[in-house]
């Protein structure tokens, strides 16, 4: 049988036990997806529950080589699914986005995006319900219909703005186990605080609550499992526009969890590897990928980032267009409607030495802008990660007193 065929035959079989285990994990009283092993009966039937572990990798290995676009990438999903030994092999082969420029598992989206180009993602704006979505194109178009990723929604508090950020796209509250931070901002709109849900780095306090907490301190304290919390990854200003003059915004973001060594010739970012299994049944709790220096297990290495300084980034500075009269930027092309919404961060002078012009356009590290009535491309890289960059994104859509 051809190699190619092999696969075909694999995917097909491998998807109809998948599908037998997500609707008896619907059968039990909630729509909810969860993570179920797959029916034991099922796999014994099965051609490939015997497959030599070499041959096995072969045909994994190819897999994930071939499907490297979504919809295709659900079939290297669907073998991580199928049981334990499988999950190992397919944490041994696909590897991080920083390396592979590629979008697999939910944990992707809190691992830094990739050094060499960005990740080209788009964001679908529903202004009847206050949602957002993150979407990462299926074809070379600017969008389509898209993989979602992540959801927000917006939510007015007396005295703040708060956009709830969730895997699920229908339900954004934090009371769904796919819940994975929010965005807060100030009265005024013009300072935010991402929060994530879960710990970035070993050393990580929670904000809030009495019972606050280090993580991969000696002690921990209450004792008990781990719930979601209120972690600050990254801190969002907006320069005041006291006298009301037009012009660009002017934007800077500290990265609380990111060191400024990330950047650097030879640098890692903290990066997450594995959703906390105390948090909900729907997040795998063995991690994909292999260990790095932002793993969390290794508390004694990551420790030693708290007392570093942190990654700054500050909007790019547009130029002025004598003959179209307005402000401009070079987006390359992914950015079509001029708004004051758009904008392109870049590592600020105190994180990085100041580079050229032709440096500064090859690291930019975020780009947003509009491209029609409700949509827009969302374009990052190292050292953020997806959830980071959309959260830096939902801040532009916020109404802004002081600034304009």
């Amino acid at each position: 049988m051809p190699f190619s065929s092999m696969i075909q035959e694999m995917k097909g079989e491998i998807g109809a036990i998948s599908r037998r285990g997500l609707l008896r994990s619907r059968s039990h009283g909630t729509d909810r997806v969860q993570r179920v092993e797959p029916d034991e009966a099922a796999m014994r039937e099965s051609s490939w529950a015997h497959v030599p572990p070499e041959l096995l990798r072969e045909v994994l290995a190819k897999v994930e080589a071939v499907e490297a676009r979504w919809p295709g990438r659900e079939a290297v999903v669907a073998c991580a699914g199928v049981c334990r030994g499988w999950r190992g092999a397919m944490k041994e082969i696909v590897r991080a986005p920083e390396a592979s420029g590629r979008l697999t598992f939910p944990i992707s989206l809190k691992q830094p995006g990739p050094r060499d180009a960005p990740l080209k993602c788009f964001i679908r704006r529903n202004r009847a319900t206050q949602s957002y979505f993150l979407c990462i194109g299926v074809t070379d178009a600017l969008a389509d219909d898209g993989k979602l990723l992540l959801a927000a929604r917006k939510y007015r508090r007396p005295s703040c703005t708060e956009y709830l950020i969730s895997l699920d796209g229908r339900d954004t509250s934090k009371g769904n186990g796919t819940y994975i931070g929010k965005l807060r901002s100030n009265f005024l709109g013009t300072k935010f605080t991402v929060y994530d849900a879960h710990p970035p780095c070993a050393g990580a306090v929670v904000s809030k609550g009495p019972s606050a907490h280090m993580i991969g301190s000696a002690q921990v304290s209450p004792m008990k499992p781990l719930p979601a919390g209120n972690y600050p990854v990254s801190h969002i200003s907006y320069e005041v526009n006291v006298l009301g003059s037009r012009g660009p915004r002017k934007m800077n973001c500290v990265m609380d969890s990111i060191p400024v060594s990330a950047i650097k010739q030879g640098g890692t970012a903290p990066t997450q590897t594995e959703f906390p299994s105390s948090n909900s049944s729907s997040f795998a709790s063995v991690p994909f990928f292999g260990s790095k220096s932002g793993q969390l297990d290794s508390s004694g290495a990551q420790l030693t980032t708290q007392n570093e300084s942190k990654v700054a980034l500050k909007n790019k500075s547009p130029t002025w267009h004598a003959q179209l009269q307005c402000w401009c930027l070079n987006f390359h092309g992914r950015v079509t409607v001029a708004s004051v919404k758009n904008f392109q961060l870049v590592a600020s002078d105190e994180s990085a030495p100041t580079p050229s012009n032709q440096e500064e356009e090859d690291d930019v590290i975020l780009q947003f802008g509009k491209i029609g009535k409700d949509l827009f491309t969302m374009d990052y890289r190292y050292p953020i990660s997806a959830f980071q960059a959309f959260a830096i994104c939902l801040s532009s859509f916020d109404t802004k007193i002081g600034c304009e």
